[in-house]
Formats: structure tokens, sequence, C-alpha cells
């Protein structure tokens, strides 16, 4: 069985980002590495990894160059505020939504770049993973939802496993229609 990750906020190329974040690099290249490495580190080719935002600065090529270097093929992208240019090269990843619902292991998760308060079934179990925010807004006591964003994971994805580990579990996936399944 494949692993399931969950990731955001890259940033690749994106010099701004490391005085923004305070990010531990000396520059975009040396940032983009360490990202890619620890990606990689993390995802087997066979995994699936779904990004919830903000992949990088720059065209479509670079955007597509920074794809290929991530070993994981099967990639999921959840659009985030930098990634435009993602509309324009659709066919690198496995599906490009603005939000989505997903079942994973029976666990129903809504993905959005940005956070929520309340979500569809979140009065029913589902989780809601987010990024944007950098780890710099606080999580709710008992909250079900999590920033996955790489400032939050020492710049490496979580695997579901973690973020199982993290928020309530309720199994009710069966229950609630219309989801994709992973």
């Amino acid at each position: 069985m494949a692993n399931v990750w969950f990731s955001a906020d890259f940033h690749f190329g994106h010099s701004s980002i490391i005085r923004y974040c305070d990010r531990p690099f000396a520059n975009t290249a040396e940032m983009d590495e360490a990202i890619l490495e620890r990606v990689n580190e993390s995802m087997k080719a066979d995994d699936e990894l779904y990004f919830l935002g903000d992949f990088c600065i720059g065209g479509p090529k670079v955007a597509a160059a920074y794809r290929q270097k991530i070993r994981c093929k099967k990639v999921y992208f959840v659009l985030g505020n930098h990634d435009r240019v993602i509309k324009k090269i659709v066919d690198q990843f496995v599906w490009v939504k603005e939000i989505a619902e997903v079942n994973i292991r029976n666990q129903p998760i809504v993905l959005c770049h940005y956070a929520m308060r309340v979500w569809h079934h979140s009065g029913r179990g589902a989780w809601q993973l987010y990024g944007h925010s950098h780890g710099k807004l606080p999580a709710a006591e008992g909250s079900k939802s999590m920033d996955v964003g790489v400032d939050t994971n020492g710049f490496r994805p979580y695997s579901f496993e973690e973020v199982r580990s993290k928020l309530p579990v309720q199994s009710i996936g069966r229950d609630i229609p219309d989801l994709e399944s992973a």
C-alpha cells in the first residue's frame, strides 16, 4: 500500500519567504535543495502527496522543473495564492483543484490552502488540512484541523499516520457520499 503524505508552502524560488517566515536558509537555492531533499527522503515513488498550495515562484517551465524533482509520482494539487502558473501545467499532477474532499483510509478530509473554522462534515468527524499560515495560526483546542505546511514540520511533509496521531479520529468516511477515495 502506498503511503499518503500532506504538505504545503514550499515556495520554491521565493526569496522573500525566507525573511517573512524566518526560514533558516541563506538563499533560495539552499532552501529549495533542503526542501526537495527532505521531501524525497520521506516519500517513495509510489507514494501519494496532497500538496495544499504555494509551490513556487516562476513560469510554467520553472514550476514543471521543480515538479519533476519530486520523487513521488502521484501529486494532487490544491491551489494556493501563489499558484497561478500551476494552471498552465495541470498535466504534471493527478488533479488540480481550489478545494478538495477526499476519503483516506475511511477518514474524510477537506483540503484547502486556507484554514477554516467550519467545513463540510466538520460536525461529523471530517478533518480540514491547510497551509498558508506558516505555523503562525494558533491551533484551537480539540480542533480537527491542522497546518501541514513545511514550516511546521522541519521542512518535511506529514504522513497520514502523523496527522492521525495529532487529530481526533472518527471513522465515518463510508457514511459520507461524494468523497474521492485514496
